[in-house]
């Protein structure tokens, strides 16, 4: 199985500050992933970021983490993200995974 992550910063691209609260950017996620009907999960991390201008930033970020997604709609999640956080790009990580349910009920 591939996972697949996906690095959106929330600081604007052109402003370098985060517009909205963190709970709007997590609900335009949410409605992203449900447009593509995708089984998601989600982190929020702080971290820093260089800009394509050498610019050094701190800001929070949303991973979108996808289990085995469809490549093409990997692209067009992250494509949609770009552009409705504003971001100059996103990050897109894939690593091979193994994964298992485990199933147990009480009786």
């Amino acid at each position: 199985m591939i996972e697949t992550r996906i690095y959106v910063g929330l600081n604007d691209s052109l402003t370098k500050k985060q517009i909205f609260e963190t709970e709007k950017y997590i609900s335009v996620l949410r409605n992203v992933c449900f447009a593509y009907n995708t089984p998601f999960s989600f982190d929020v991390e702080e971290g820093g970021y260089i800009h394509e201008n050498g610019d050094y930033t701190l800001e929070t970020t949303l991973v979108l983490i996808l289990i085995d997604a469809e490549k093409d709609t990997i692209d067009n999640i992250a494509k949609d993200l770009c552009v409705f956080f504003h971001q100059e790009s996103v990050l897109i990580t894939e690593s091979r995974i193994r994964s298992y349910y485990v199933k147990e009920t009480l009786e």
